[in-house]
């Protein structure tokens, strides 16, 4: 062993310690690891920074950039929300389907969206269907992993395996090549979580409520004269249709009732007291058919400015300039806070040069629940400690609330567009191109994904502000940070400097059992440092050993693509486990259990299946 091989080995060893016991960030982690490798004359300064411009980290950012737009336009809750139908069905029957679901969707969507997604409907029917959600998101977040590994696209590491693969052999893999694999490991996994389920804890409605704070915003809205709702009975409108979203009161005129008749006829002025969740408070409130209303002069005010005339042209523009800056801003009302015992309307007059309330979601009091709601009037609603407003201001005015003592800011959300069916539409249709292009083989899965960006940026599906948020930079620096590793592992020998140690260790052994270890080794990787990570350690190595064993590589590149993303026995390889633990639900015992069932039935069923390809 050179002394460059085992200072190579000293850093591989170091960054698996540092990414166990998460002592950094993965991406200061990676980007430091660049600077390593560099001042310690493994790569050169170009080779340091190649990842970069590797294709594979490309890719990804672009399929990031994809799959944001497909949330932001509401494709992916388009999708969830078919879910409602499978309230009825047992429990036996949901597990399959939701994975099936999950698992379909994330093959071609950043699984990770998806399982944020599920998180939320799952919480909606956990709540309104007594659907058990605690046995639930554990099996979705392992299928939408095992989605992932069907395609080419589905995750992150498998661009990076295949990427690693080209390099060293100059042979790719296509699109759907190894997805009858995935197949069958999802299958696999879909009936062995479904008959260990029963070890999954209950759902504990107390505590996932506390959590989520399931309880929603009242606010009053004012149909506008162009409204399409006008003309139309109750029953046939979102009002009735929508789960989330709940009638409380009345008002046309003078007039103000709890009851509306089904077949109320909606006119232009009706003003609708409503209960709902945070999303379609946003959407309603950039409704063009609706106002926020506070008080009738208010509305009044607002209504004239919705109809200016072209005189006022410029005026137009520099409120509307104004309007872009504006954020919502979640505020607490904590002991001593000023503006405790203040209704609504005293709150408006106070805040008036400072932001405007939209709503309020009062401190839950299931003993007066239904009183809470139903009096609910702007003059009388007072507001108590726990209680939250939310509030529409000027983003650079947000530290004015400094100054109030005993009130917290919570939660910032940017006021999003409607997700319009014409952007939900194309933007679908933009990712079935895309997916079309790539497995075909008329372009490449990098220009196909370039392209599909550059259509949803003309397009305006999509802006460059929302992808600077929207794309996960810690992925792409952890990428650029980790391919170096490889070129120095590849210039210093390291990587056969393993493969001819296993061949000697491995010396009459069967490819069944090379592939075997080989695909366990990379497992036990993954469950301690993150996959990708895993795949571009690993990769080299199981070319290398393919090639001193003399046998085909693709076997052994897909031991380590699969194995890679296979994280299941910790909560700590995959994103998606990550996510799902952080929110109390499941202990570590879980993963243990079911994850490690499930990896050992899959390690086994991966050897036999990828040994016929040998």
């Amino acid at each position: 062993m050179t002394f460059e091989i085992a200072l190579v080995f000293g850093i591989i060893g170091l960054l698996v310690l540092l990414f166990a016991f998460d002592v950094f960030p993965m991406d200061k982690i990676a980007f430091c690891l660049i600077g390593t490798l560099i001042l310690s004359n493994l790569v050169t300064p170009e080779e340091g920074i190649s990842g970069f411009s590797n294709s594979a980290v490309i890719t990804i950012l672009c399929l990031m950039i994809i799959a944001a737009a497909l949330e932001q336009n509401g494709v992916i809750s388009w999708m969830a929300n078919g879910l409602k139908k499978f309230k009825n069905w047992p429990l036996l029957l949901i597990i399959p389907a939701f994975m099936l679901i999950s698992a379909s969707v994330s093959a071609f969507i950043s699984s990770t969206a998806v399982v944020i997604v599920f998180i939320k409907i799952l919480t909606e029917l956990s709540d309104k269907y007594k659907i058990p959600k605690n046995k639930l998101l554990l099996p979705i977040s392992f299928a939408s992993i095992l989605g992932g590994s069907c395609t080419l696209m589905g995750t992150s590491t498998n661009l990076i395996v295949n990427s690693i693969y080209l390099s060293r052999t100059e042979e790719r893999l296509t699109f759907f090549e190894f997805s009858w694999l995935g197949v069958i490991f999802l299958l696999a996994a879909i009936v062995v979580i479904t008959i260990f389920s029963k070890f999954l804890p209950r759902d504990s409605e107390e505590k996932l409520r506390d959590q989520y704070d399931l309880e929603n915003y009242i606010t009053t809205l004012e149909i506008l004269p162009d409204s399409k709702l006008i003309g139309r009975k109750v029953l046939d409108t979102f009002l009735k249709k929508e789960d989330s979203i709940t009638l409380l009161k009345f008002s046309r005129g003078s007039s103000e009732s709890n009851l509306l008749g089904r077949n109320t006829i909606l006119q232009a002025g009706d003003r609708l007291t409503l209960s709902c969740d945070l999303d379609n408070l946003l959407m309603l409130k950039n409704d063009e058919g609706f106002i926020i209303s506070s008080d009738d002069t208010e509305v009044g005010a607002i209504t004239r400015y919705e109809f200016k005339d072209s005189r006022e042209s410029d005026k137009e523009s520099e409120d509307e300039n104004k309007k872009t800056n504006n954020i919502l801003v979640e505020l607490m009302m904590l002991p001593r806070a000023r503006f405790l015992g203040k209704t609504l309307r005293e709150l408006q007059a106070i805040m008036i040069h400072n932001a405007i309330p939209i709503a309020i979601k009062k401190r839950k009091n299931l003993r007066f629940l239904r009183d809470r709601i139903y009096k609910y009037n702007l003059d009388v609603t007072k507001l108590k400690v726990g209680d939250r407003v939310l509030v529409e201001m000027d983003r650079d005015k947000i530290r004015q609330f400094d100054l109030y003592d005993n009130i917290a800011v919570l939660q910032q959300y940017e006021s999003p567009e409607i997700a319009r069916s014409k952007k939900r539409k194309l933007t679908l249709s933009i990712l079935f191109g895309v997916i079309v292009l790539a497995a075909s083989g008329l372009l490449s899965i990098l220009t196909s994904a370039v392209v599909g960006c550059m259509i949803l940026l003309l397009s305006n599906c999509i802006e460059l502000e929302n992808v600077y948020k929207k794309v996960n930079w810690q992925i792409i620096f952890l990428l650029a940070g980790m391919i170096p590793l490889g070129l120095a592992m590849h210039n210093t020998g390291a990587d056969d400097w393993i493969s001819g140690h296993l061949l000697d260790m491995m010396y009459g052994e069967s490819s069944f059992f090379t592939i075997g270890l080989l695909f366990l080794a990379t497992m036990l990787l993954s469950s301690v440092v993150s996959n990708n990570a895993t795949a571009i350690i690993m990769a080299p190595i199981a070319i290398s050993l393919a090639a001193g064993m003399q046998l085909p590589v693709k076997p052994f590149v897909l031991a380590v693509m699969f194995a890679a993303n296979f994280s299941f026995f910790t909560p700590m390889g995959y994103q998606t486990n990550a996510l799902i633990y952080s929110m109390g639900i499941y202990k570590f015992k879980h993963f243990m259990l079911i994850g490690g069932i499930l990896s050992i039935i899959l390690c086994v069923l991966a050897t036999l299946l990828l040994n016929t390809m040998v």
